[in-house]
């Protein structure tokens, strides 16, 4: 937990900065002060990690205390925040690094908190991520090529299984709005029974501490969900601005965000994939499905950059009465990229993993499936996938494309 102490003579805007500041779980508010010339005392007294400065109270009073505050503690970063942008030039240039401009918005006060606490070799990641300086949180899309094709089997399982990993923080978000299952594929506790809808529909007044009261947690894997809305009318209340702002904020808090995407490409599913690092779009080797994969490569590639993050990950590979014949080859003939990845049909792990509400990582570890996930994982983040637990058998798994 980092300190920080506040100077700011006008009543309101001390009111505001107060209450953005005790929504951010990382800070504690050592110190608040409503007069220039006694915040110098207030921090010899205090010693906070960060010193946060409103100007416009008196700009020629602040300035000269920022001067003053920068002489006297050369390693105590300032932020300042201000309507004047001369007035931000100016404190730069009085010894302030970091600044804001008014009205400050909470995506924009964690920004500047983890950039001044986090350059200042004053905040740490903690297992339970709460913060994460100067490194960017790893956003992962799954997306379907039609229904039934397990992808939010996939997509909680992958997120489940870095979870296990006592250094990551992740939170799986399920934004198929209208049928998504990701609670019934997890048995979750907690959350209040808040969905994406409910933050949605508080949007302006969305602070950590509530997105947090948000996020059901499965126990055994230490996976936070964001589940879908309760009710199907409520689908309508999300919208792609609500999605940038809630993933905006998971990343403060989460090293791993896995998003769990509906089969329409909503605009809500659109905004998620342009903010993913990578899309993982699950496939099977069966007509209709690779045709649809052929369909959304081309849809994603005429956006900007979307296309160059899809990562194609057959599942179910070697299920009898699932494939057609097709070979991984022929597949990525037809769909002109490579297979990423195979995920092996398991399905009395799977299917046993589901019935019990637990991950595979937690239920069956050492099952084909899980196993095969867990080098998924690996690879995404660019570490060795281990060996092929299944080589030499039907069931073969493996890394076969480049990315």
């Amino acid at each position: 937990m980092q300190r920080v102490a506040i100077v700011d003579p006008t009543e309101s805007t001390r009111e505001s900065l107060r209450t953005l500041l005790l929504g951010v779980d990382f800070v504690w508010l050592e110190a608040e002060c409503a007069r220039y010339e006694y915040f110098p005392d207030v921090i010899q007294t205090s010693a906070p990690d960060l010193a946060v400065v409103a100007l416009d109270g008196d700009k020629a009073k602040a300035l000269a205390m920022v001067g003053q505050l920068s002489a006297e503690n050369p390693k105590l970063p300032i932020l300042t925040i201000s309507h004047d942008h001369q007035a931000l030039l100016t404190s730069l240039q009085k010894g302030a690094k970091y600044f804001l401009t008014h009205p400050v918005s909470l995506e924009d006060l964690l920004a500047a908190l983890r950039r001044a606490l986090g350059e200042a070799g004053g905040l740490e990641v903690t297992p339970a991520g709460t913060a994460r300086p100067g490194g960017g949180c790893s956003v992962v899309a799954v997306l379907g090529s039609r229904g039934g094709v397990g992808t939010t089997t996939l997509a909680a399982n992958l997120a489940a299984t870095l979870a296990a990993d006592p250094a990551h923080a992740v939170a799986l978000i399920d934004l198929d709005l209208t049928l998504g299952d990701a609670d019934i594929a997890l048995e979750v506790t907690g959350g209040e029974t808040i969905s994406i809808a409910d933050l949605a529909r508080n949007i302006e007044r969305l602070d950590m501490n509530f997105l947090r009261r948000a996020m059901a947690r499965h126990e055994a894997s230490r996976l936070a969900v964001l589940r879908h809305p309760l009710e199907i009318a409520e689908a309508g209340v999300v919208h792609e601005g609500h999605v940038e702002r809630v993933l905006n904020l998971l990343k403060v808090s989460y090293t791993h965000l896995v998003v769990d995407l509906s089969k329409s490409l909503l605009p809500t599913d659109l905004m998620a994939l342009r903010m993913a690092d990578l899309i993982l779009l699950v496939a099977q080797y069966e007509l209709s499905s690779l045709r649809n994969v052929v369909r959304l490569v081309h849809g994603l590639n005429a956006e900007d950059g979307l296309g160059e993050k899809v990562r194609v990950v057959v599942n179910r590979q070697g299920a009898d009465g699932v494939e057609e014949g097709i070979s991984p080859k022929k597949a990525e003939e037809v769909i002109g990229k490579p297979v990423f990845w195979q995920v092996p049909y398991d399905p009395k792990a799977v299917v046993a993993a589901r019935v019990a509400g637990h991950p595979l990582v937690t239920h069956a570890p050492k099952s084909r499936a899980q196993q095969s996930i867990a080098g998924l994982a690996r690879v995404l983040y660019g570490k060795p996938a281990g060996p092929d637990p299944n080589k030499g058998s039907k069931g073969g798994w493996g890394f076969f494309g480049k990315r």
